[in-house]
């Protein structure tokens, strides 16, 4: 059996009495939701070994970060004290084991008072990577005369290609480093 459909003033009558839900909203942007919660979480907890890791040369000076990095920050539970580790490379453990105390008096200067009670030295590769800074290399003088036509004599008899280029290179570098 077919069901009739209404007509349009049917229809209308229809849509008055009832109610239709609400068109869906979509969620807000989850970094407007979770700046709050992040704030409470910094508030509460600090940032980290990350916020050491940014400025850690500048806290703990030049040789230190040479050989050292920081891993993590424990913060103690129900008061007790709070540990920084850091690792160490190879056998420069001792020579930070011995300033520990400078170390952490540095790192609560950078992150406020008794914010780190103890320092845990742990010996490993260091995981960051610290680019040479790079070089600028100058144009050397050219060779006098007689010293280009001496080393070509003697290649000479060389024959031509790769080989040949290398060691007028080569004999250049050797000349220029007697000067």
């Amino acid at each position: 059996m077919r069901r009739r459909l209404p007509s349009t003033a049917e229809a209308l009558e229809i849509l008055k009495r009832k109610r239709s839900r609400p068109a869906h909203r979509p969620p807000p942007p989850a970094g407007r939701a979770l700046t709050g919660y992040v704030r409470d979480l910094d508030a509460k907890f600090g940032q980290g070994a990350s916020a050491l890791s940014a400025r850690w040369k500048e806290i703990v000076g030049p040789d230190i970060a040479r050989r050292t990095e920081p891993v993590k920050l424990v913060k103690g539970r129900n008061g007790a004290a709070s540990s920084l580790e850091i690792r160490v490379a190879g056998a420069s453990a001792a020579i930070v084991q011995h300033q520990a105390h400078d170390i952490l008096a540095r790192v609560n200067l950078f992150l406020g008072p008794d914010a780190v009670q103890k320092l845990r030295i742990v010996q490993g590769p260091l995981r960051r990577s610290e680019a040479p800074a790079p070089t600028s290399r100058r144009r050397q003088a050219p060779l006098d005369a007689a010293a280009e036509a001496e080393l070509a004599q003697g290649l000479a008899a060389a024959p031509e290609g790769k080989l040949k280029t290398a060691l007028l290179a080569l004999g250049r570098g050797v000349l220029r480093a007697r000067r």
